[in-house]
């Protein structure tokens, strides 16, 4: 039989309304958009969360929740760049490689098109190998179709010898 290196895959979701508060900044995938951002404890990057979940699972270390929980007061306003940074470097010491992750995030503003490279760069760099972005509209349907916040799905990619 060939020895095949063991490779596995790993899905990541998260999802985040819109902050009452103006000034907020929006953080996506790392690159700062007018407000109002995202509410949550850390900066609220729907992206960065669903990547570092998708690698966390793929590595069978848990969950982001469970790595940086949000009654923390240490994570309050977190850069969610650094939490995937620090998850990556835990997928790492339990003997995986990073291969790929690609993700799609559910939103009708802001367009993502315009900065779309500057995204997948930041994720690409602090995974420490290549994330793609993909834009997606919710077409008026539910919570994300009327406007009451952004969703985003990830999947990533691991293998490691045997």
């Amino acid at each position: 039989m060939p020895d095949f290196p063991a490779i596995r895959v790993g899905q990541g979701f998260d999802i985040h309304p819109f902050s009452t508060d103006p000034d907020r900044p929006m953080m996506l995938a790392g690159v700062a958009f007018p407000g109002p951002g995202l509410a949550g404890h850390s900066d609220a990057d729907v992206i960065a969360h669903a990547v570092t979940d998708a690698f966390l699972g793929a590595a069978g270390l848990g969950d982001i929740g469970s790595h940086f929980p949000d009654t923390d007061p240490a994570l309050q306003g977190a850069d969610s760049i650094e939490l995937l940074r620090a998850a990556m470097r835990g997928v790492r010491d339990a003997g995986w490689t990073p291969l790929n992750a690609d993700c799609s995030v559910v939103l009708d503003a802001p367009k993502l098109a315009p900065v779309r490279e500057a995204m997948q760069e930041r994720l690409t760099e602090a995974v420490g190998a290549p994330v793609t972005i993909k834009g997606k509209r919710p077409e008026g349907i539910g919570a994300l179709g009327r406007g009451d916040g952004i969703a985003c799905w990830a999947v990533a990619l691991v293998a490691r010898p045997q």
